[in-house]
């Protein structure tokens, strides 16, 4: 198993007598992407905890063990700890890494052991020693949700009191200030009903460590919202993103609203996207900055290449949920659309222009979601690009304007993501060979992943009636 360093390990145990901790709270990672936890009182955590981890009930937990292999032991990450803000006793957090109790190995589903595994291929290659990753996660705040589904009725009805379908109703009294469809983009309060709440949620995670560079209402109406997290190392990255999804869903809840990151919620107006800023870095110095266009280096360009060549078997993993493709249609800003630009953001590669630094030379993905499982997401991302630079994929000529103003014609040869969940999967079924590089992906993790997305999320919803089909067909 896993040795700590000692001193990290003596830094967690200073912080619980130095905070009077009552309990420990150990968080770790099921196999689809959802934070799981329990907690122990203080009497039951020492520095052995760190040595022999603690057992758990793996046959519970989607996508791990049968139940008649369902011992599993978690061992928590000393650089993880923080004092968790929502809990109203004192209580110390750790992020987990899951081990096989009889091998002592890391649980090959693990997705932190996966992320883990990427970075060790990336130093492997000599190509670079450091991915780091800056995810940009919108999600959207309601008032109130409510849905149900069974075998004669099915439904869901949202709501929020900036929502633009609110402006004729009797609030008793309705004081307007309601953003119009695809017009939620920066205006100032009253308009933006959220911006302290927003400002809430950015100042309990600067609390709890995150480096937070901005927040800002979205363009949709409702309560879209987007807070942008510093770039990280790929795994610090997926540590902190699941923290901040934590931390905005507890925030909004303690102030009797709901946030969630699926991405399309809501009709006709746009969904929630994760654009995903990486580049790759040896020695302290920045390896995409270059001579080429728009001021990229070579590695860069053919790293451009491996996203785009991987594009439709990363959706899959990117973005994970049937909901997902319903944010993936033209004409909400949503980049279906398989090219590289500098500054358009109608392209699902973009290149942000804001700054000459080498040290700002980047690749903006924009097709991923926050729905995503994080750890698997970015190493999935780090592998696609990696081939492209192995194997110096050229990514082709970027696509420099507007491609929803481009004619049939035109775009009848750029490549599109998948229209479905289903398509996806099919796409990684095809195509994730380059997963398996250096152990980071294994057969069984790829043959799971397809076999759950599309056995208890795809195919069941395929199954079900939909309610606007009543609309169109009851009368047939």
């Amino acid at each position: 198993m896993t040795r700590h360093k000692a001193d990290d390990v003596t830094k967690v145990l200073e912080l619980v007598t130095r905070e009077n901790v009552k309990m420990i709270d150990f968080k770790f990672m099921d196999f689809p992407g959802q934070w799981q936890h329990f907690t122990v009182p203080v009497t039951q955590f020492g520095a052995d905890t760190f040595d022999d981890g603690l057992g758990f009930d793996g046959s519970s937990l989607r996508g791990f063990k049968a139940i008649h292999e369902s011992d599993m032991v978690i061992i928590p990450d000393p650089a993880t700890a923080m004092i968790d803000p929502f809990v109203a006793e004192k209580t110390l957090s750790l992020i987990c890494d899951i081990y096989e109790p009889l091998t002592h190995e890391k649980y090959e589903r693990c997705p932190r052991n996966i992320a883990q595994k990427a970075e060790a291929y990336l130093i492997q290659s000599g190509l670079a020693d450091t991915a780091f990753f800056g995810p940009e996660a919108e999600f959207f705040i309601f008032d109130d949700v409510r849905f149900s589904s069974g075998e004669n009725h099915a439904f869901y009805e949202l709501d929020s009191v900036e929502g633009r379908w609110n402006s004729g109703r009797d609030e008793g009294p309705n004081l307007g200030y309601k953003p119009r469809y695809k017009e939620g983009y920066f205006p100032v309060p009253p308009t933006d009903h959220l911006n302290d709440l927003r400002n809430e949620m950015v100042r309990v995670m600067m609390e709890c460590g995150l480096d937070v560079e901005a927040q800002h209402h979205e363009v949709a109406s409702g309560g879209q919202a987007e807070i942008d997290l510093r770039f990280q190392p790929l795994l610090v990255a997926a540590d902190q993103l699941l923290l901040f999804k934590y931390i905005v869903k507890n925030t909004a809840w303690r102030n009797n609203k709901t946030a969630t990151f699926m991405p399309k919620p809501l009709f006709g107006d746009n969904g929630s996207g994760m654009h995903v800023h990486m580049s790759l870095w040896k020695q302290g110095k920045p390896l995409f900055y270059g001579e080429n266009y728009a001021g990229l280096s070579e590695m860069a360009l053919f790293f451009i290449g491996g996203l785009l060549k991987h594009a439709p078997a990363l959706c899959a993993i990117t973005n994970p949920t049937t909901n997902s493709y319903k944010r993936l249609v033209p004409g909400y800003e949503a980049p279906v659309n398989l090219a590289y630009s500098q500054r358009n953001r109608s392209a699902s590669i973009r290149i942000p222009m804001y700054s000459s630094s080498p040290k700002a030379k980047r690749v903006e993905y924009r097709t991923p979601d926050p729905s995503c499982n994080p750890y698997l997401a970015f190493s999935a991302m780090l592998m696609a690009g990696l081939d492209g630079v192995i194997n110096r994929i050229d990514p082709g000529q970027p696509l420099d304007k507007d491609i929803y103003d481009m004619k049939p014609e035109e775009l009848k040869n750029v490549p599109t993501a998948p229209g479905s969940l289903e398509e996806a999967l099919r796409a990684l079924e095809r195509d994730h060979d380059f997963l398996l590089k250096g152990g980071v992906f294994s057969e069984d993790v790829i043959g799971t992943w397809i076999d759950y997305k599309m056995n208890r999320e795809a195919k069941q919803l395929a199954l079900r009636p939909h309610p606007f089909e009543f609309g169109m067909y009851f009368d047939v």
